[in-house]
């Protein structure tokens, strides 16, 4: 029997473009994640500007169509 939750399990699976298409945000790990990066190294490719994100609150998030734009899907 599976006992992770389904959060759990996407977390170490890969995003696919069908999966990422149908939300409007990602987190900074899950598009880092999406392009080969760690966590941490997400984290500061946001910070620089190098990875499209916005900042709501105490949150960094990275809308979908600025990412798909980046990897030339958008």
């Amino acid at each position: 029997m599976n006992t992770k939750t389904n959060e759990q399990a996407s977390a170490n699976e890969p995003l696919t473009l069908p999966q990422i298409r149908e939300r409007a945000t990602l987190s900074v790990a899950e598009a880092g994640r999406l392009l080969g990066m760690g966590r941490d190294a997400s984290y500061r490719a946001a910070k620089r500007g190098d990875l499209p994100a916005i900042q709501i609150g105490r949150r960094l998030i990275v809308p979908v169509p600025r990412l798909l734009v980046l990897l030339g899907e958008g």
